[in-house]
């Protein structure tokens, strides 16, 4: 059975204080993983944060804590693969590409396993969910993306979630990862449409007491998830 994960987008902090912001929202105690978004400028119009900021924050995070975090990379870049040594060296854990970018998805997934990473694949929202299918026996997660990639902010897509229930239905233990728009008033499509990683940027890091809303967000996953182990046993 899969678990609810609570990974909020480091791309909404302050990134004057980003070890403190990010202490502050995995002090919750709701949040598992930390998803980093790093953009090249070339598949997405804009450029995030890279490999030597990921090795900084690894130290405020280490792997030998009593409750280590999961360094979530989502990959907004072109040519995925050359990227994977730097991000496994850095500190990452997880390392997500998208379909779009790669011509080759097995490579890169054969590539990021070799690294000792955990596999993930991201659709757009134009890209139909079934380009995962031939690759997801490979895989520990797939993002379905519920905005167009590239910049923090966006609104939820709503009609992206039948992508979930298609991920869900056919494999009941994958992690199924959304990312866009995931706030109090968006969560209950997405969790009962089988989404169990949940990435939150603006609406986790902007209240002053994020408890609140990852709080929120785990309890509304945790019992959808309950409620589906429910009906089929």
């Amino acid at each position: 059975m899969v678990k609810p994960i609570i990974a909020p987008s480091i791309l909404a902090a302050d990134f004057a204080n980003l070890g403190c912001n990010c202490k502050k929202v995995v002090d919750t105690g709701d949040v598992d993983w930390l998803h980093i978004d790093v953009m090249d400028g070339h598949f997405v119009p804009n450029i995030s944060l890279g490999s030597p900021v990921i090795t900084s924050l690894r130290k405020a995070f280490p792997r030998d804590d009593a409750k280590p975090i999961v360094f979530d990379c989502h990959m907004m870049v072109s040519e995925p693969e050359q990227w994977i040594a730097d991000i496994a060296k850095a500190g990452g854990d997880s390392y997500t590409f998208h379909f779009e970018a790669t011509k080759d998805p097995a490579k890169v997934i054969k590539k990021i396993k070799e690294h000792g990473l955990k596999a993930a694949m991201a659709v757009k929202p134009g890209t139909p969910v079934e380009e995962v299918y031939p690759y997801a026996a490979d895989l520990d997660m797939v993002l379905v993306m519920t905005v167009e990639p590239g910049f923090g902010g966006q609104k939820f897509m709503p009609d992206m979630m039948e992508k979930v229930e298609k991920l869900r239905a056919k494999y009941p233990n994958l992690d199924v990862q959304v990312d866009g728009g995931l706030a109090k008033d968006t969560i209950e499509p997405a969790a009962k449409a089988g989404a169990n990683v949940i990435v939150a940027g603006t609406s986790v890091f902007k209240p002053e007491d994020p408890k609140e809303v990852t709080s929120f967000l785990k309890d509304a996953v945790t019992k959808e998830i309950a409620a589906r182990a429910s009906a089929t046993s």
